[in-house]
Protein backbone atom coordinates (compact mmCIF):
# COMPACT_ATOMS: atom_id res chain seq x y z
CA UNK A 1 0.00 0.00 0.00
CA UNK A 2 1.29 3.45 -0.88
CA UNK A 3 2.35 5.64 1.99
CA UNK A 4 -0.15 8.48 2.45
CA UNK A 5 1.71 10.14 5.32
CA UNK A 6 1.77 13.93 5.38
CA UNK A 7 5.11 15.15 6.73
CA UNK A 8 5.96 18.67 7.92
CA UNK A 9 8.64 20.32 5.78
CA UNK A 10 11.06 23.19 6.30
CA UNK A 11 13.40 24.68 3.71
CA UNK A 12 17.05 24.25 4.68
CA UNK A 13 19.46 24.79 1.79
CA UNK A 14 22.96 23.50 2.71
CA UNK A 15 25.64 26.13 3.10
CA UNK A 16 27.74 24.24 0.56
CA UNK A 17 25.07 24.97 -2.04
CA UNK A 18 25.18 28.67 -1.23
CA UNK A 19 28.97 28.69 -1.47
CA UNK A 20 28.87 26.90 -4.82
CA UNK A 21 26.30 29.39 -6.12
CA UNK A 22 28.42 32.37 -5.06
CA UNK A 23 31.44 30.95 -6.87
CA UNK A 24 29.49 30.28 -10.06
CA UNK A 25 27.93 33.75 -10.08
CA UNK A 26 31.36 35.35 -9.66
CA UNK A 27 32.63 33.43 -12.70
CA UNK A 28 29.71 34.24 -15.01
CA UNK A 29 30.71 34.50 -18.65
CA UNK A 30 28.46 36.98 -20.41
CA UNK A 31 26.84 36.49 -23.79
CA UNK A 32 27.46 39.06 -26.51
CA UNK A 33 24.58 41.02 -28.00
CA UNK A 34 23.73 43.59 -30.65
CA UNK A 35 23.04 47.27 -29.88
CA UNK A 36 19.58 48.08 -28.60
CA UNK A 37 16.79 48.61 -31.08
CA UNK A 38 13.52 50.47 -30.46
CA UNK A 39 10.74 47.87 -30.34
CA UNK A 40 7.94 46.70 -28.11
CA UNK A 41 8.74 43.30 -26.63
CA UNK A 42 9.03 41.52 -23.34
CA UNK A 43 8.08 38.31 -21.60
CA UNK A 44 5.35 39.72 -19.34
CA UNK A 45 3.14 40.76 -22.23
CA UNK A 46 3.47 44.45 -21.29
CA UNK A 47 5.62 46.96 -23.19
CA UNK A 48 9.26 46.36 -22.28
CA UNK A 49 12.35 48.54 -22.64
CA UNK A 50 14.31 48.54 -25.89
CA UNK A 51 16.80 45.73 -26.10
CA UNK A 52 14.43 42.76 -25.66
CA UNK A 53 13.78 42.15 -29.34
CA UNK A 54 16.28 39.28 -29.51
CA UNK A 55 15.36 37.94 -26.09
CA UNK A 56 16.46 38.69 -22.53
CA UNK A 57 19.20 41.36 -22.71
CA UNK A 58 22.57 41.15 -20.98
CA UNK A 59 21.80 44.28 -18.96
CA UNK A 60 18.81 42.57 -17.31
CA UNK A 61 20.86 39.51 -16.41
CA UNK A 62 23.93 41.46 -15.27
CA UNK A 63 21.93 43.61 -12.88
CA UNK A 64 20.15 40.66 -11.29
CA UNK A 65 23.26 38.47 -11.12
CA UNK A 66 25.09 41.29 -9.29
CA UNK A 67 22.19 41.65 -6.87
CA UNK A 68 22.03 37.88 -6.39
CA UNK A 69 25.76 37.72 -5.74
CA UNK A 70 26.12 40.73 -3.43
CA UNK A 71 22.91 41.79 -1.68
CA UNK A 72 20.25 39.08 -2.03
CA UNK A 73 19.98 37.42 1.39
CA UNK A 74 18.83 33.85 0.81
CA UNK A 75 18.84 32.97 4.50
CA UNK A 76 16.48 35.86 5.25
CA UNK A 77 14.23 34.82 2.39
CA UNK A 78 14.37 31.19 3.50
CA UNK A 79 13.22 32.24 6.97
CA UNK A 80 10.32 34.21 5.48
CA UNK A 81 9.23 31.22 3.40
CA UNK A 82 9.43 28.96 6.44
CA UNK A 83 6.87 31.14 8.23
CA UNK A 84 4.28 29.37 6.08
CA UNK A 85 3.40 25.80 7.17
CA UNK A 86 4.72 23.43 4.53
CA UNK A 87 4.37 19.68 4.07
CA UNK A 88 5.23 16.83 1.73
CA UNK A 89 3.39 13.67 0.85
CA UNK A 90 3.73 10.98 -1.81
CA UNK A 91 1.00 10.67 -4.42
CA UNK A 92 1.13 8.31 -7.41
CA UNK A 93 4.80 7.63 -6.69
CA UNK A 94 5.71 11.34 -6.73
CA UNK A 95 6.68 13.57 -3.85
CA UNK A 96 4.33 16.57 -3.58
CA UNK A 97 5.31 19.65 -1.59
CA UNK A 98 2.59 22.07 -0.49
CA UNK A 99 1.71 24.99 1.75
CA UNK A 100 -1.42 24.53 3.85
CA UNK A 101 -2.92 27.38 5.87
CA UNK A 102 -6.33 27.02 7.51
CA UNK A 103 -8.52 30.03 8.19
CA UNK A 104 -9.89 30.71 11.66
CA UNK A 105 -13.32 31.25 10.08
CA UNK A 106 -15.62 28.25 10.57
CA UNK A 107 -17.31 28.67 7.19
CA UNK A 108 -14.07 29.03 5.20
CA UNK A 109 -14.00 27.46 1.73
CA UNK A 110 -11.15 25.03 0.96
CA UNK A 111 -9.24 26.35 -2.06
CA UNK A 112 -6.32 24.84 -3.98
CA UNK A 113 -4.14 27.37 -5.85
CA UNK A 114 -1.85 26.14 -8.64
CA UNK A 115 1.13 28.18 -9.81
CA UNK A 116 2.73 28.51 -13.23
CA UNK A 117 6.18 28.34 -14.87
CA UNK A 118 8.77 29.73 -14.13
CA UNK A 119 7.02 30.69 -10.93
CA UNK A 120 6.62 28.43 -7.90
CA UNK A 121 4.45 28.02 -4.84
CA UNK A 122 5.80 31.48 -3.89
CA UNK A 123 3.43 32.94 -6.50
CA UNK A 124 0.49 32.72 -4.08
CA UNK A 125 2.09 33.39 -0.71
CA UNK A 126 1.11 37.06 -0.85
CA UNK A 127 -2.56 36.05 -1.08
CA UNK A 128 -2.48 33.69 1.91
CA UNK A 129 -3.31 36.36 4.49
CA UNK A 130 -5.99 38.18 2.46
CA UNK A 131 -7.70 34.90 1.58
CA UNK A 132 -7.50 33.13 4.94
CA UNK A 133 -8.21 36.16 7.16
CA UNK A 134 -9.96 38.81 5.04
CA UNK A 135 -11.07 40.92 8.01
CA UNK A 136 -7.45 41.46 9.02
CA UNK A 137 -6.76 42.76 5.49
CA UNK A 138 -9.55 45.30 5.19
CA UNK A 139 -12.26 42.97 3.87
CA UNK A 140 -14.51 42.39 6.89
CA UNK A 141 -17.43 40.15 6.00
CA UNK A 142 -15.75 38.77 2.89
CA UNK A 143 -15.58 34.99 2.42
CA UNK A 144 -12.52 33.25 3.86
CA UNK A 145 -10.59 30.26 2.55
CA UNK A 146 -8.51 27.36 3.79
CA UNK A 147 -5.58 27.63 1.37
CA UNK A 148 -3.59 24.78 -0.19
CA UNK A 149 -0.69 25.74 -2.50
CA UNK A 150 1.09 22.70 -3.98
CA UNK A 151 4.31 22.72 -5.99
CA UNK A 152 3.73 21.15 -9.39
CA UNK A 153 5.34 17.71 -9.77
CA UNK A 154 8.90 18.25 -10.99
CA UNK A 155 9.01 21.82 -9.66
CA UNK A 156 11.21 22.99 -6.77
CA UNK A 157 10.51 21.08 -3.54
CA UNK A 158 8.22 18.52 -5.17
CA UNK A 159 11.51 17.29 -6.62
CA UNK A 160 12.33 15.65 -9.91
CA UNK A 161 9.76 13.52 -11.65
CA UNK A 162 11.07 9.99 -12.10
CA UNK A 163 8.38 8.62 -14.44
CA UNK A 164 7.02 9.55 -17.84
CA UNK A 165 3.58 11.08 -18.13
CA UNK A 166 3.42 13.81 -15.49
CA UNK A 167 1.08 15.98 -17.54
CA UNK A 168 -1.55 18.44 -16.34
CA UNK A 169 -4.11 15.62 -16.27
CA UNK A 170 -2.00 13.41 -14.03
CA UNK A 171 -1.28 16.43 -11.85
CA UNK A 172 -5.01 17.14 -11.54
CA UNK A 173 -5.55 13.57 -10.33
CA UNK A 174 -2.82 14.06 -7.74
CA UNK A 175 -4.46 17.31 -6.57
CA UNK A 176 -7.80 15.51 -6.13
CA UNK A 177 -6.06 12.94 -3.95
CA UNK A 178 -4.24 15.67 -2.01
CA UNK A 179 -7.50 17.44 -1.16
CA UNK A 180 -9.11 14.14 -0.18
CA UNK A 181 -6.10 13.37 2.00
CA UNK A 182 -6.46 16.75 3.72
CA UNK A 183 -10.08 15.96 4.51
CA UNK A 184 -11.73 18.44 2.12
CA UNK A 185 -14.89 16.95 0.65
CA UNK A 186 -15.97 20.11 -1.21
CA UNK A 187 -13.48 22.66 -2.45
CA UNK A 188 -12.64 25.25 -5.10
CA UNK A 189 -9.69 25.47 -7.49
CA UNK A 190 -7.80 28.43 -8.91
CA UNK A 191 -4.83 28.57 -11.25
CA UNK A 192 -2.61 30.82 -13.33
CA UNK A 193 -0.44 29.91 -16.33
CA UNK A 194 0.19 26.15 -15.97
CA UNK A 195 -2.24 26.26 -13.08
CA UNK A 196 -4.92 27.54 -15.46
CA UNK A 197 -4.48 24.29 -17.40
CA UNK A 198 -4.45 22.00 -14.36
CA UNK A 199 -7.39 23.59 -12.52
CA UNK A 200 -10.13 23.04 -15.15
CA UNK A 201 -8.93 19.46 -15.54
CA UNK A 202 -9.17 19.03 -11.78
CA UNK A 203 -12.68 20.43 -11.81
CA UNK A 204 -13.84 17.98 -14.45
CA UNK A 205 -11.98 15.01 -13.00
CA UNK A 206 -13.27 15.61 -9.47
CA UNK A 207 -16.52 17.37 -10.30
CA UNK A 208 -18.40 15.64 -7.46
CA UNK A 209 -16.17 17.57 -5.05
CA UNK A 210 -15.11 20.74 -6.89
CA UNK A 211 -17.58 23.61 -6.45
CA UNK A 212 -15.99 25.77 -9.13
CA UNK A 213 -12.81 26.65 -11.02
CA UNK A 214 -11.37 30.16 -11.23
CA UNK A 215 -8.54 30.98 -13.66
CA UNK A 216 -6.63 33.92 -15.07
CA UNK A 217 -6.37 32.47 -18.59
CA UNK A 218 -8.57 30.21 -20.69
CA UNK A 219 -6.60 28.37 -23.35
CA UNK A 220 -9.13 28.32 -26.18
CA UNK A 221 -7.93 29.40 -29.61
CA UNK A 222 -9.26 29.70 -33.19
CA UNK A 223 -9.31 26.42 -35.09
CA UNK A 224 -9.45 27.76 -38.63
CA UNK A 225 -13.14 26.91 -39.06
CA UNK A 226 -15.03 28.74 -41.75
CA UNK A 227 -16.66 31.90 -40.45
CA UNK A 228 -15.30 31.62 -36.94
CA UNK A 229 -14.13 35.27 -36.97
CA UNK A 230 -17.45 36.62 -38.25
CA UNK A 231 -18.94 39.19 -35.93
CA UNK A 232 -15.94 39.56 -33.62
CA UNK A 233 -15.57 43.02 -32.13
CA UNK A 234 -12.51 45.21 -32.44
CA UNK A 235 -11.72 44.47 -28.80
CA UNK A 236 -11.88 40.74 -29.47
CA UNK A 237 -9.57 41.05 -32.49
CA UNK A 238 -7.23 43.04 -30.25
CA UNK A 239 -7.22 40.18 -27.73
CA UNK A 240 -6.34 37.74 -30.52
CA UNK A 241 -3.46 39.95 -31.71
CA UNK A 242 -2.19 40.32 -28.16
CA UNK A 243 -2.28 36.56 -27.68
CA UNK A 244 -0.45 36.02 -30.96
CA UNK A 245 2.30 38.47 -29.94
CA UNK A 246 2.57 36.79 -26.56
CA UNK A 247 2.91 33.37 -28.19
CA UNK A 248 5.56 34.60 -30.63
CA UNK A 249 7.78 35.62 -27.71
CA UNK A 250 7.04 32.46 -25.68
CA UNK A 251 10.12 30.56 -26.85
CA UNK A 252 10.05 28.59 -23.59
CA UNK A 253 6.77 27.00 -24.65
CA UNK A 254 8.00 25.69 -27.98
CA UNK A 255 11.44 24.57 -26.83
CA UNK A 256 10.21 22.82 -23.69
CA UNK A 257 7.48 21.08 -25.64
CA UNK A 258 9.99 19.81 -28.18
CA UNK A 259 13.26 19.00 -26.37
CA UNK A 260 13.18 19.90 -22.68
CA UNK A 261 16.33 17.95 -21.89
CA UNK A 262 18.58 19.78 -24.34
CA UNK A 263 18.48 23.18 -22.72
CA UNK A 264 18.34 21.67 -19.22
CA UNK A 265 22.06 20.81 -19.38
CA UNK A 266 22.90 24.51 -19.58
CA UNK A 267 20.39 25.50 -16.90
CA UNK A 268 21.69 22.88 -14.48
CA UNK A 269 25.21 24.24 -14.86
CA UNK A 270 24.72 28.01 -14.93
CA UNK A 271 22.72 30.07 -12.43
CA UNK A 272 22.97 33.08 -14.77
CA UNK A 273 21.49 30.91 -17.51
CA UNK A 274 18.64 29.85 -15.22
CA UNK A 275 18.04 33.51 -14.39
CA UNK A 276 17.88 34.51 -18.06
CA UNK A 277 15.59 31.60 -18.94
CA UNK A 278 13.16 32.51 -16.16
CA UNK A 279 13.51 36.21 -16.94
CA UNK A 280 11.99 35.81 -20.41
CA UNK A 281 8.55 35.43 -18.80
CA UNK A 282 9.06 37.39 -15.59
CA UNK A 283 10.46 40.48 -17.31
CA UNK A 284 9.95 43.41 -14.96
CA UNK A 285 6.52 42.28 -13.74
CA UNK A 286 8.05 40.90 -10.54
CA UNK A 287 10.30 42.72 -8.09
CA UNK A 288 13.99 41.77 -8.29
CA UNK A 289 13.58 40.04 -4.91
CA UNK A 290 10.74 37.87 -6.19
CA UNK A 291 12.54 37.03 -9.44
CA UNK A 292 15.63 35.93 -7.53
CA UNK A 293 13.61 33.94 -5.02
CA UNK A 294 11.98 31.90 -7.77
CA UNK A 295 15.20 31.46 -9.73
CA UNK A 296 17.04 30.38 -6.57
CA UNK A 297 14.37 27.77 -5.82
CA UNK A 298 14.81 26.19 -9.26
CA UNK A 299 18.59 26.43 -8.94
CA UNK A 300 18.91 24.90 -5.47
CA UNK A 301 16.53 22.04 -6.30
CA UNK A 302 18.01 21.53 -9.81
CA UNK A 303 14.52 21.14 -11.24
CA UNK A 304 14.89 23.03 -14.53
CA UNK A 305 14.74 19.75 -16.49
CA UNK A 306 11.81 18.17 -14.67
CA UNK A 307 9.81 21.42 -14.71
CA UNK A 308 10.40 21.71 -18.46
CA UNK A 309 9.14 18.16 -18.98
CA UNK A 310 5.69 19.34 -17.87
CA UNK A 311 5.42 21.11 -21.26
CA UNK A 312 6.58 18.03 -23.17
CA UNK A 313 4.07 15.76 -21.42
CA UNK A 314 1.18 18.20 -21.89
CA UNK A 315 1.92 18.57 -25.58
CA UNK A 316 1.55 14.81 -26.02
CA UNK A 317 -1.35 14.18 -23.65
CA UNK A 318 -4.89 13.44 -24.79
CA UNK A 319 -6.99 16.53 -25.53
CA UNK A 320 -8.58 18.01 -22.43
CA UNK A 321 -12.30 17.26 -21.97
CA UNK A 322 -14.73 20.20 -21.88
CA UNK A 323 -15.10 21.73 -18.45
CA UNK A 324 -18.66 21.40 -17.11
CA UNK A 325 -18.19 22.68 -13.54
CA UNK A 326 -18.73 26.43 -13.01
CA UNK A 327 -15.78 28.28 -14.54
CA UNK A 328 -14.77 31.89 -13.95
CA UNK A 329 -12.14 34.07 -15.63
CA UNK A 330 -10.32 37.10 -14.28
CA UNK A 331 -8.56 38.61 -17.32
CA UNK A 332 -5.90 41.23 -16.69
CA UNK A 333 -4.91 44.07 -19.01
CA UNK A 334 -1.40 42.96 -19.94
CA UNK A 335 -2.08 39.25 -20.32
CA UNK A 336 -3.60 37.12 -23.04
CA UNK A 337 -7.02 35.59 -22.63
CA UNK A 338 -9.43 33.78 -24.88
CA UNK A 339 -12.17 35.36 -26.92
CA UNK A 340 -15.35 34.35 -25.15
CA UNK A 341 -16.85 32.74 -28.25
CA UNK A 342 -13.95 30.28 -28.43
CA UNK A 343 -13.91 29.73 -24.66
CA UNK A 344 -17.60 28.84 -24.63
CA UNK A 345 -17.01 26.43 -27.49
CA UNK A 346 -14.64 24.48 -25.19
CA UNK A 347 -16.30 25.05 -21.80
CA UNK A 348 -20.03 24.72 -21.34
CA UNK A 349 -20.43 26.42 -17.96
CA UNK A 350 -18.62 29.79 -17.93
CA UNK A 351 -20.42 31.74 -15.21
CA UNK A 352 -18.05 34.70 -14.67
CA UNK A 353 -15.93 36.72 -17.11
CA UNK A 354 -14.28 39.81 -15.66
CA UNK A 355 -11.68 42.00 -17.36
CA UNK A 356 -9.43 44.55 -15.66
CA UNK A 357 -7.55 47.61 -16.84
CA UNK A 358 -4.33 46.78 -14.99
CA UNK A 359 -2.31 43.74 -14.03
CA UNK A 360 -0.49 41.24 -16.19
CA UNK A 361 0.41 37.58 -16.48
CA UNK A 362 1.57 37.53 -12.85
CA UNK A 363 -1.45 39.18 -11.26
CA UNK A 364 -0.55 37.91 -7.79
CA UNK A 365 2.42 40.29 -8.00
CA UNK A 366 1.07 43.33 -9.86
CA UNK A 367 -2.68 43.24 -9.12
CA UNK A 368 -3.15 41.07 -5.99
CA UNK A 369 -6.06 43.16 -4.71
CA UNK A 370 -8.06 42.69 -7.91
CA UNK A 371 -7.30 38.98 -8.05
CA UNK A 372 -8.20 38.32 -4.41
CA UNK A 373 -11.48 40.20 -4.76
CA UNK A 374 -12.35 38.34 -7.97
CA UNK A 375 -11.66 34.99 -6.29
CA UNK A 376 -13.81 36.00 -3.31
CA UNK A 377 -16.67 37.11 -5.54
CA UNK A 378 -16.58 33.97 -7.67
CA UNK A 379 -16.62 31.51 -4.79
CA UNK A 380 -19.13 33.49 -2.74
CA UNK A 381 -21.63 32.56 -5.46
CA UNK A 382 -20.87 28.84 -5.28
CA UNK A 383 -22.74 26.49 -2.94
CA UNK A 384 -20.86 24.49 -0.31
CA UNK A 385 -23.27 21.86 1.08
Amino acid sequence: MADSTITPFRIAIPQASLDDLAERLARTRWADELPEKEVIAGGSGAPAPPGWEYGVPVSYVRELVERWRTTFDWRAREAELNEFPQFTTEIDGQRVHFVHVRSTQPDAVPLILTHGWPNSFVEYLGLVGPLTEPAAHGRAGAPAFHVVIPSLPGFTFSGHTSEHGWSAGRTAAAWAELMRRLGYDRYGAHGNDAGAIVSPLLGELDREHVIGVHVTQIFSFPRGDEGEFDGLTGEEFGALRFGQAFAEHAIHDRSQQAQPQTLAHALADSPAGQLAWSGQLFGTALSPEDVLTNVALYWFTNTAASAARFYYENHRADPAPPTTVPLGLAAFAFDFHAVRRFAERDHSNIVAWNTYDRGGHWATHDAPDLLADDIRQFFSERDLP
